[in-house]
């Protein structure tokens, strides 16, 4: 029998009479292996469409069949149980494959970030133990794995090739017009051909796992430091949150929804949020390979996906589209935000444009990654990150003591505990112990509970600035900033002062073609923010450093912030 985790029972928590219709936040939640969920998707829906690339797709039954061919060469390659295997790709069927393959034979997933700086790159494969990585025959990867060199223990590098993935003729007039974007692959015993990791060899070897214990996927965060910190994601986490999200869509059709695959799936928003939960629900995962916003818009004209996910930046460039009333986007359902805040004005002009529900959640790396969420159907509040999901308990503590939590409306540090939270850092016991003192997990963010039991996000604990002795949240100064019509983004961070200890810098981003003046800006600003909010020096420019799914860097632009830590968080309110 299989075991489940049960939410607490301390009492009714406020989020629970807010809940959608027929949802129960305390329904135990099953402890499974990662790679169960496409072998039920596969036996519930053997005939739907899994993949979509470019126009080739390919059935459940037949993904299904490919990652056991996989999992098996992966195998005889020598990956066993505990082996971590690295996947350094964009999202593409290769994706979706090789990281349930990589489960199915025992091993873990080392997510790596294609756009990584090559030291980055070098210190999460030395630092996880890769044995084999995983990658494309496009010259761009391999000048950085040329670069690289083998960290660490990796021995294997298995190429896939791109060509293989697109249908005909596409693959074709691929290999004959992008001949130069081909990487020469090596003829030596260290790399080896995805097609030969697929050849029939058989069903892969059984593999006992157990959930609570053994790791599906090591996700490296946003690090600051140069020290690589790896996330320890389990199978019962991963499984959990997968169906926490699945539990959350109430109104979902399985086997008939498409869901378009945008955020990148070696981002744990993506892998949890777009890819498993969408196998979840034996839906069609339409790739795109690459954020392009045209290319967005005609291929949800075409292909027609009810689910899409995102970042604000994404909804905000897709709202603001020429012409966007050109595109039918009608069949979008459903879309969720998450990465940064939301600001409500965009939500609703979001929503007019295209006519696509919009909702917003919040989530971290450690709890791979989804924590709340508006729901789909009930109250969706502009500005909150939503209601726990289920099974998931939301607390609020003193800023002042870590122990003393605060009742609803009073603002402290927001603490989670649940079945998706992490088993804890790779090697890290001291920043484990951490985060997860007093038994939940500390997020660093600032928030509250309102009265119907939503979670609003303040800031984040770290980005906070004490100027006179006094708290200033940044992301009041920035929504402020962006109020003016001629700005078109903003970050305020806090950097040293010998007089008020830290002092508010502003980034300002003007919008195209404006010639906003810095006395106009503080002339906008002077009713509309307390003396000790008002920023003490503004700086003007062209753009700001962001993250791989569009959130500002903040730790760019003050580098030398003490106190920056290294989780990457998908969040409403992040640096």
């Amino acid at each position: 029998m299989d075991s489940a985790t049960t939410p607490p029972t301390n009492g009714r928590q406020p989020w629970e009479a807010s809940y959608p219709a027929g949802l129960d936040w305390r329904t135990p939640i099953p402890e499974q292996p990662l790679h169960r969920l496409m072998e039920e998707a596969c036996a519930a829906f053997p005939n739907s469409v899994c993949l979509d690339f470019y126009g080739k797709r390919i059935t459940y039954r037949q993904t299904g069949g490919l990652i056991d061919r996989a999992a098996r060469g992966l195998q005889d390659l020598g990956i066993a149980t505990g082996g971590k295997v690295a996947l350094l790709l964009p999202n593409c069927p290769y994706s979706v494959i090789a990281f349930h393959a990589i489960l199915k034979a025992g091993g873990v997933v080392v997510n790596l970030n294609p756009l990584a700086s090559i030291a980055e790159l070098a210190d999460q494969i030395e630092h996880s133990g890769t044995e084999v990585l995983i990658t494309l025959d496009l010259v761009p990867f391999h000048a950085k794995l040329d670069a690289l060199g083998w960290p660490g223990r990796l021995r294997t590098v298995v190429v896939a090739r791109m060509a293989d993935a697109l249908p005909f003729p596409r693959n074709w007039a691929y290999r004959l017009l992008k001949r130069r974007d081909v990487a020469r692959i090596p003829r030596d015993d260290r790399h080896v051909s995805f097609r030969r990791l697929l050849a029939d060899r058989g069903a892969p070897r059984p593999v006992a796992v157990q959930p609570r214990a053994d790791p599906a996927v090591l996700q490296y965060t946003g690090g600051t430091t140069g020290v690589p910190k790896g996330t320890v994601l389990t199978h019962a986490a991963l499984y959990a949150n997968t169906m926490q999200c699945r539990r959350w869509f109430t109104g979902a059709e399985p086997g008939r929804e498409r869901v378009l695959a945008v955020l990148p799936f070696f981002h744990v928003f993506g892998m949890t949020g777009v890819m498993n939960f969408a196998l979840a629900l034996g839906a069609e995962l339409i790739l795109l390979p690459r954020v392009d916003v045209r290319e967005i818009l005609e291929t949800i004209q075409r292909k027609r996906p009810t689910i899409f996910s995102g970042v604000p930046r994404l909804f905000q460039a897709i709202a603001a589209f020429p012409r966007l009333n050109r595109y039918d986007l009608s069949s979008l359902r459903l879309c969720v935000s998450g990465g940064d805040s939301l600001p409500p004005l965009l939500l609703e002009r979001f929503q007019q444009r295209t006519g696509a529900y919009l909702a917003e959640g919040y989530g971290l790396t450690e709890a791979s990654p989804v924590v709340t969420c508006n729901p789909f159907s009930g109250l969706n509040k502009p500005g909150s990150a939503g209601l726990p999901l289920p099974g998931t308990l939301v607390e609020i503590v003193s800023l002042d003591d870590r122990r003393t939590l605060l009742s609803q409306g009073r603002i402290g540090e927001v603490c989670v505990s649940g079945p998706q939270l992490m088993a804890g850092y790779w090697q890290d016991a001291t920043a484990t112990a951490q985060a997860m003192d007093g038994g939940h997990l500390h997020t660093g963010d600032i928030g509250f509970l309102d009265a119907d039991g939503y979670l609003h996000i303040v800031d984040r604990l770290k980005d906070l600035i004490v100027t006179g002795g006094q708290h200033v949240y940044p992301r009041t100064v920035e929504a402020v900033i962006k109020q003016h019509p001629q700005v078109a983004d903003a970050a305020a961070v806090g950097e040293p002062d010998p007089v008020r200890g830290q002092a508010i810098r502003a980034f300002v981003v003007p919008q195209p073609g404006s010639a906003l003046s810095e006395a106009e800006l503080r002339a906008f600003l002077a009713p509309r923010l307390s003396r000790v909010e008002q920023p003490q020096r503004i700086e003007f420019r062209t753009a700001l450093p962001t993250s791989t799914i569009g959130k500002i860097l903040k730790r760019a632009l003050i580098p030398e912030r003490p106190g920056d830590d290294d989780r990457e968080v998908n969040r409403p309110a992040d640096r």
